[in-house]
């Protein structure tokens, strides 16, 4: 019984250290973009800003998923590696935007919050996956 409750005790603060990676991610994409991210996405019902914000928080997903996954025996150690990849996950996929940004014509981040469908938000979304593919990689 006592593994059962140490189980859950540690499912539950990696389970607290994702949704916080999440929301570090959420923060990050509406940093990026111009205009309000939530009323983008739920109000003006943007499509780019939406595709935009899943792949980053797939990105994230995958990362800190790896992280646990391949996680070390000592739990404190566990979750600061955790804490630590989620963060250089973040890191870099605002580095790759960025780099994005200045190899393409325009502002990139009013481009994927258009109302109009763009190309780019399919390009930045593979981004920021491939970009989580190979920080979970680092990790395993």
């Amino acid at each position: 019984m006592s593994d059962i409750v140490n189980g859950l005790g540690r499912a539950g603060a990696y389970g607290a250290l994702g949704v916080v990676l999440l929301i570090l991610g959420i923060v990050l994409v509406d940093l990026l973009t111009p205009g309000n991210l939530r009323r983008q996405i739920w109000a003006d019902r943007n499509r780019n800003a939406a595709i935009l914000l899943v792949s980053a928080l797939l990105g994230v997903g995958g990362v800190v998923f790896t992280s646990i996954w391949t996680t070390y025996d000592d739990f404190g150690k566990g979750l600061i590696s955790t804490a630590v990849f989620g963060l250089l996950g973040l890191v870099m996929m605002a580095v790759a935007f960025i780099v994005v940004d200045l190899f393409t014509p325009g502002k990139l981040g009013a481009l994927l919050v258009a109302p109009e469908p763009h190309p780019a938000v399919w390009v930045t979304a593979s981004c920021n996956l491939a970009v989580s593919a190979i920080v979970s990689a680092s990790i395993a």
